[in-house]
């Protein structure tokens, strides 16, 4: 047996090849370089448009983020809120059970926390108030999860059709209730609930507004990070993620999984709901999910469905969200500003994953035995 070089001669000048594994710091080192391509694209775009040098824009968008007590711990509250939807969205996308419908937990869970608000609020001590509110929360949201999963487990239904129009479903409810709610009268707004008394508000921890807000949070990561690494629950989701075959052949009843499974992620997002209303904002509108379900869903995917990984990714996209709304008023830009910077480095992130899974081979020798 001799071995032979041989030149290749034609074909393209590369080709696609699927990594068979890549090590996690050079996975995060192609990630950080996604970053960086994506931050100076960015900058790029906006020194065209406003002529100012990038090192000002850049201390824009951290001003923006962090340059306040204030705007650094909006900047904390929001990472929060979007760190347990997506930690919330993780049992179910592990299980391939495509949850697009957390935009409707989390308002099913909002509106539960603002009627318990609104018509519970001078009743009852705060703290007992505070309690009925996270439990009627993750029950709302616990249902909004539940309806798709039964239907998925017992008829086949496809879930991502299902949740997403559930999600348009929330709306209207939402809207529906807002009609009884207004507050001034004739206004379509709820207002601020509440704003006399703060029943029903999270109170300030060791000095902190938001102080509850990160306890809530950090808890629930922790514990899901714990469920889905190192419990026989965790190890099912996994199983029938995989494949549902598999599941079968050792056990596992699929259909209970499901459906026990996209409880705890409707529970989790309805939760997200009373952070935002109770721990938050105060008040409820069809805005309330701002759209956070859908960017949940990039950070989930991004992190690998680790929950603590999605607390680096959450921080890191509410930063740049927040410093671009600052630069785009800074500079007199278009409100859609912030959103077009922030889409190109969602771009960039998304894109990086391609280069994780597979490599480029450029045209050479092939080698060969005969």
């Amino acid at each position: 047996m001799a071995e032979e070089t041989t030149q290749t001669a034609g074909g393209p000048f590369f080709r696609v090849v699927k990594r068979s594994g890549i090590s996690t710091p050079r996975a995060w080192l192609i990630r950080l370089a996604a970053v960086c391509c994506g931050l100076i694209v960015c900058a790029l775009i906006i020194v065209a448009i406003t002529k100012q040098n990038p090192l000002s824009v850049y201390a824009g968008i951290i001003d923006g983020a962090v340059g306040t007590n204030r705007r650094l711990w909006v900047t904390i509250r929001e990472s929060l809120v979007l760190l347990i939807i997506a930690v919330g969205l993780t049992p179910a996308f592990k299980m391939r059970f495509w949850n697009i419908g957390a935009e409707g937990q989390v308002l099913m869970g909002g509106m539960a926390a603002a009627a318990l608000m609104i018509y519970l609020g001078n009743t009852m001590p705060n703290w007992l108030l505070l309690m009925l509110i996270l439990l009627a929360s993750m029950a709302a949201g616990m249902i909004w999860g539940l309806m798709p999963a039964v239907f998925k487990a017992c008829y086949g239904t496809n879930e991502t059709l299902f949740t997403l129009m559930l999600n348009y479903v929330a709306i209207q409810i939402v809207n529906f209730c807002i009609v009884f709610w207004e507050n001034p009268s004739g206004s379509n707004t709820v207002g601020i609930i509440n704003s006399s008394t703060s029943k029903g508000w999270l109170p300030e921890l060791f000095g902190l507004t938001y102080g509850w807000n990160v306890v809530i949070v950090m808890a629930v990561t922790l514990l899901m990070y714990i469920y889905m690494k190192h419990s026989k629950q965790g190890y099912e989701i996994s199983v029938v993620g995989e494949s549902q075959n598999t599941a079968k052949y050792v056990g596992i009843n699929i259909k209970k999984v499901i459906i026990r499974t996209m409880m705890i992620s409707g529970a989790i997002c309805g939760l997200a709901g009373a952070i935002i209303v109770s721990g938050g904002s105060h008040t409820i509108s069809t805005s309330t999910g701002g759209g956070r379900g859908f960017t949940a869903i990039i950070v989930a995917w991004m992190s690998k469905f680790n929950p603590l990984v999605m607390l680096l990714v959450s921080a890191f996209l509410v930063f740049m969200q927040k410093g671009a709304i600052q630069i785009a008023s800074q500079y007199g830009l278009n409100e859609n500003a912030s959103d077009i910077i922030t889409g190109i480095l969602l771009f960039f992130l998304i894109g990086s994953e391609f280069f994780i899974n597979y490599k480029l081979e450029l045209r050479g020798t092939k080698r060969g035995t005969k």
